[in-house]
Parts: structure tokens; sequence; C-alpha cells
């Protein structure tokens, strides 16, 4: 009795969805969900080629001007403490506390640059995606789908929704490489 409650249990689970299914509206193919790899898009993009070798362009002048400005501080600084032995206690300590605001002021310009350049990175990535959004809204409509999502957010997915090297292609035409006002979007 109880073999025999128990496959009918069994068999009335299994039996309801299937005839659920059966019954039921087959639903629509749902509409599709794409990926964009951002980073690919912006480092591959002209734009982005440009925007990343002028950010090289700046931090390598940079690297190589601090590299000047250390030596020459470096020197300065041996020569200081040459002069220690044969200078008055009080005259060394002006001339200390003058060198030490000079390379504090020196350092300071410095990291100013370099921030100056990071800023420049990210202008450069806002400017490059207040034009590729439109493009990437077209295309997302072009296409049929009802969402972007960022291809390094997504665990598992066919490459096919990938629509980074459209996207690349797109941004181009109407960007270029930054170098003229971006054409209206295709």
């Amino acid at each position: 009795m109880r073999r025999s409650a128990a496959a009918l249990a069994l068999a009335m689970a299994f039996a309801g969805p299937v005839a659920a299914q059966d019954t039921a509206p087959q639903p629509a193919v749902p509409p599709p969900v794409l990926t964009l790899d951002q980073d690919r898009l912006f480092l591959q993009s002209a734009f982005g080629k440009a925007a990343a070798a002028r950010t090289d362009t700046d931090e390598a002048a940079l690297l190589a001007e601090n590299r000047e400005i250390f030596a020459a501080l470096e020197a300065e600084e041996k020569d200081l403490t040459a002069r220690r032995a044969t200078t008055p206690a009080a005259e060394f300590t002006a001339l200390a506390a003058a060198f030490d605001a000079k390379a504090e002021g020196i350092r300071a310009a410095q990291d100013a640059k370099g921030l100056e350049i990071a800023r420049q990175r990210t202008d450069d990535r806002r400017r490059f995606y207040d034009v590729a959004l439109p493009v990437l809204a077209k295309l997302m409509t072009e296409l049929g789908a009802v969402a972007i999502l960022d291809k390094q957010a997504v665990i598992l997915s066919y490459d096919k929704i990938d629509m980074t090297d459209r996207a690349i292609a797109r941004v181009d035409a109407v960007l270029g490489d930054g170098t003229t006002p971006p054409a209206p979007a295709p």
C-alpha cells in the first residue's frame, strides 16, 4: 500500500507539470541580451588608442622630468651635506630648511602634473562614453536587444551575444580618433 501511494504521488508530481506544459501557451523567444567589454571598446577604438598614446607620452615625459629633477636635487643635497662642516649652524639650518621647502614645492608641482594626467585620462573616457552611449543604444535597438551587460559581470555567455567588435566599428565611425568633431550617429 505504501509503495502504491508513493508511486501515485510520484506519478502525480510528474504529470502535473507535463499537463500544464501541454496546455500553457508557448512563450515567445525572449529578446536578446548583449554583452560588451567596455575596456576593450575604449582601448581598441581609434579614440581610445589616440587617448592612450597621449597619456603614455605625457607619463613618459613626466617620468623623464622627474628623473632629471631627482638627479639635480640629489646633487644639491650632496653639496649641502658637504658644506655642513664648514657652515655655521644657524646658516646651515636656514639652507637646509630652504632646500626642504624647495624639494617639497617641486614634489607638489610634479604630483599636480601626475594628477592632471589622470584627470585627462578620466575626461577622455567620459568624452568617449558621452558619444558612445547613443551609438550603443542605436545598435542595441537594431539588434532587437533589451539590454547590454558588461561582459566582465557575466559569468557565462555565448560569444555571439558579444557586440564589442560591432560597437568599436560604430563608435569609430562617429568619433574617430577624437581630433575632429563627432559625426552624426549612423
